[in-house]
Formats: structure tokens, sequence, C-alpha cells
């Protein structure tokens, strides 16, 4: 178990009461799911790729 100490209320009752896990394993993840996540990561990283680019051009 960790020392850290939790963010704020809601936090700690989440960790502690509900199980809430500290990080997701995106191995662990059903296919489907997974690969949404991985879309989204790549959609977000072209996305502000084209949005720093524009910026650069104007």
């Amino acid at each position: 178990m960790s020392d850290q100490k939790p963010f704020n209320d809601a936090v700690d009752h989440m960790k502690t009461i509900e199980g809430l896990p500290a990080q997701t394993d995106m191995e662990k993840l059903p296919k489907p799911i997974r690969y949404f996540g991985y879309f989204f990561l790549v959609f977000f990283a072209v996305s502000l790729l084209f949005i720093v680019i524009g910026v650069l051009i104007t």
C-alpha cells in the first residue's frame, strides 16, 4: 500500500470505500475498449499537431 495522502475527501472515499483503482492497465481491458482508447489517444495527438501547425502557419 502506498503512503500517498489523498488529493481530497472524494478521492479518498473512491479509493477506500468504492475501490477505485489508481491506474488503469490498458492490457487488461477488453479489445473494443482498448482499441477505442488507443484511437482516442492518437486522435488527440494528431489534432493537437494540426492545431500547432495551423497556428504556426498563420
